[in-house]
């Protein structure tokens, strides 16, 4: 029987599982909403795969480490290693997930370098856009795309969620073109994680990872302010439960 590594991420809004293979082969890749009971949530779409090793990350690590024994890893380095998978040319890393972003600098051989984290307020993560779209009645799933077809910016002066959203509201009574809100925070996102990624690893090629990567809007607005180039993978969500599995794998190999 063949063995088969496992990587778990439970986040805040989301949890990714992917089961790779000997070879570091993908065999499976699933994902379901993160509920009120994250543990029934992880071991639901663990349901029915067999794994030899099983590695978790995520907000909701610890609690697989109690309950399945797991080992854990830190988002960083899933993520690094994650993106180092899907751009083996990666070199500078930026994760937005539904409760914090992080900027991470790599050294040429794909270990961590620096990273910077901001979990401390929800502006500049998934939560805020998800807030913020509700609230200016777009899909979240459309929200970037039709930040885009926006004409202009209108400028949200306030970047704490609240006000924000009390904001956007007093915008919309105002008469204010929804897209050219939308734009408007877009853009004050993309400032705010355009200066983590700047201190952290101020050259190269981005590799833009976690739910928030899939937002056609910010990863425009970020290659236009910064001048580099953003790499995109279809799979980025699944990042950090990619980059678990992977070192889970590793760990079994003789060093």
């Amino acid at each position: 029987m063949h063995k088969r590594f496992a990587g778990i991420d439970i986040g805040s809004r989301t949890i990714e599982l992917v089961v790779v293979d000997p070879t570091g082969g993908v065999t499976h890749r699933l994902k379901t909403d993160t509920g009120f009971d994250p543990l029934s949530d992880a071991r639901r779409l663990l349901n029915g795969i067999e794994c030899d090793r099983i590695m978790a990350t995520g907000y909701g690590r610890n609690l697989l480490e109690i309950a399945l024994e797991a080992p854990t890893v830190t988002e960083i380095k899933a993520h690094a290693r994650g993106a180092r998978a899907l751009h083996p040319e990666a070199r500078s890393v930026l994760d937005i997930g539904g409760q914090d972003s992080k900027a991470i600098a790599l050294f040429d051989n794909g270990k961590v370098k620096k990273f910077e984290m901001n979990d401390r307020c929800a502006a500049g993560t998934g939560k805020f856009l998800e807030i913020m779209a509700r609230t200016l009645g777009f899909d979240i799933d459309a929200f970037g795309d039709e930040a885009l077809l926006a004409e202009k910016e209108v400028t949200i002066s306030s970047m704490c969620t609240v006000f924000a959203e009390s904001e956007v509201t007093s915008l919309i009574a105002k008469g204010q073109n929804r897209r050219q809100i939308a734009l408007g925070l877009h853009a004050s996102v993309m400032r705010r994680v355009a200066t983590m990624i700047q201190r952290v690893a101020p050259e190269g090629d981005i590799v833009f990872t976690g739910g928030v990567a899939q937002n056609p809007c910010l990863r425009t607005l970020l290659a236009q302010k910064l001048g580099r180039t953003v790499l995109y993978h279809g799979q980025a969500q699944f990042a950090g439960a990619l980059g678990a599995a992977l070192l889970a794998l590793e760990s079994t190999l003789p060093k």
